[in-house]
């Protein structure tokens, strides 16, 4: 199976593209969700473009393979593994892209909900940080009920859009704004957020995936050799 790593050198191609779900689409039973309509009602008003801004702002205040720049790479793969799911056609195929976005989604959450959402708390942003907390429950619960669904029917594709949409103005609330305060943490915390971020991360997708053989991986970071801000793997 191809991996599903992506080019880190070339930052100015859109991962992230959602578009604002469609208040009139539905789901089960011919109308939405009162999940769907809380999702709806936080989609990005933002661009594409600002969105592209935001993620260069972000990378540029990232350290080598410090937490912000393994947050963002996850980002980035989280972006590309939608798109993934979306242009399968076949069952076997979408089920097999959907449990590889289901892995780094909740692997990545886990991460912050247990690292950076208490951090910021802790230094006086607890408002950003229950924020991240509300926002990623209610992905959470989307992606568990995607599983009730026909994974080729319409009603599948319309409910990965709006986590898709969702997910992605989150993503630009993090780097736009949320994270960029810790960066101004001394060394000592911002490496114990290094290792704390990978080790939460790791441990519910597993380094490199090395437990599941269909699942392929092309992730570098500090561990490994990687530079996670040129792509480069030494």
């Amino acid at each position: 199976m191809q991996a599903f790593g992506i080019d880190l050198a070339n930052r100015q191609q859109d991962y992230a593209s959602a578009i604002r779900p469609d208040p009139s689409s539905t789901s089960v039973g011919g109308s939405m969700s009162l999940i769907d309509k809380v999702v709806a009602a936080v989609t990005p008003p933002e661009s594409e473009e600002k969105r592209r801004e935001a993620r260069a702002k972000a990378w540029a205040e990232a350290g080598q393979n410090d937490w912000l720049a393994q947050l963002l790479h996850h980002h980035e793969q989280i972006a590309a593994l939608f798109g993934a799911v979306r242009a399968t056609q076949d069952v076997t195929s979408r089920l097999k892209a959907l449990k590889e976005l289901a892995i780094v989604l909740t692997g990545h959450a886990d991460a912050e909900e247990t690292a950076i959402y208490p951090a910021l708390v802790h230094f006086g942003h607890k408002a950003h940080g229950m924020a991240g907390y509300t926002e990623q429950a209610g992905a959470k619960a989307n992606m568990g009920e995607l599983e009730y669904l026909d994974p080729m029917s319409s009603e599948f594709l319309d409910k990965l859009e709006h986590i898709r949409g969702a997910v992605a103005h989150h993503m630009y609330e993090e780097e736009s704004d949320r994270f960029l305060d810790l960066k101004n943490l001394p060394a000592s915390d911002q490496a114990r957020l290094t290792a704390r971020y990978m080790e939460e991360f790791d441990r519910y997708v597993d380094p490199g995936h090395k437990s599941d053989p269909e699942f392929g991986t092309s992730r570098p970071n500090a561990l490994e050799g990687g530079d996670l801000k040129t792509g480069i793997v030494r």
